[in-house]
């Protein structure tokens, strides 16, 4: 339990810090405007951060699981593709997505699926 439990929570701990420190902190301006500039309003309700930490939960456990079956890399770039890449394609169908925005979010989230990997790669 501890080898696979800790591992999950730690990494969705982590998946949720990176990704509410990049959309409330570094980009939330960004956001807003591109939303207001769509007449929309950036959805930033309490129930928001509660789907993107079930989200983060979700990752975590793919992570777990993809990373039993592949090496580091292939973990990464396999989960970094599912995590982001599809989200993105569907964000951006929506005609939501600010795609200056991704020059930022490429790395970022690499790094972000990154750490959650070595995570649950040390801790399991």
């Amino acid at each position: 339990m501890k080898k696979t439990i800790l591992p999950v929570l730690l990494a969705t701990v982590w998946i949720s810090l990176s990704e509410f420190v990049r959309n409330e902190f570094m980009f939330k301006q960004y956001w807003t405007e591109h939303y207001e500039s769509l007449e929309l309003v950036f959805p930033s309700e309490p129930v928001n951060g509660a789907v993107w930490g079930i989200w983060s939960l979700f990752l975590a456990i793919a992570i777990f699981i993809v990373s039993k079956k592949f090496g580091l890399w292939q973990t990464i770039a396999l989960m970094w593709f599912v995590g982001f890449v599809l989200m993105w394609l569907v964000v951006g169908n929506m005609g939501v997505l600010p795609y200056d925005i991704l020059f930022y979010a490429v790395p970022l989230s690499i790094l972000e699926v990154g750490i959650a990997v070595l995570i649950i790669r040390k801790l399991s």
